[in-house]
């Protein structure tokens, strides 16, 4: 069973950086590709960034050229990189990842804050 375990959020200036880990334990030699969500109060939960398992990643538009999102499969690690934060990044931030059968997994999130 896949677990997911995301850190590296906090407080930030407008125009800091923050970068985000999402270590997984278990097997996941099933996971065909890895994202990351967010979820801001009054607003829907959008997917910000996405990696496939050969490497092809993809981008909310509202994020392109700031974040960037990689892995680490030796350490079973995603991450994202995230510069030139804007207080409308502000929100709960979920590492996803997607099994070969379809069903996703999540972790509990971390919380991203930018202060203006």
């Amino acid at each position: 069973q896949v677990r997911l375990v995301e850190s590296g959020g906090g407080l930030v200036q407008a125009g800091g950086s923050l970068r985000l880990s999402c270590a997984a334990s278990g097997s996941v030699s099933s996971i065909t590709s890895n994202g990351w969500y967010r979820h801001a109060p009054g607003k829907q939960r959008e997917l910000v960034a996405s990696i496939t398992s050969d490497d092809n990643t993809n981008y909310a538009d509202s994020v392109k050229g700031r974040f960037t999102i990689t892995r680490d499969n030796a350490k079973k690690t995603v991450y994202l990189q995230m510069n030139s934060l804007k207080p409308e990044d502000t929100a709960t931030y979920y590492c996803n990842a997607v099994h070969y059968e379809g069903w996703g997994i999540w972790g509990l999130g971390t919380q991203v804050t930018v202060s203006s």
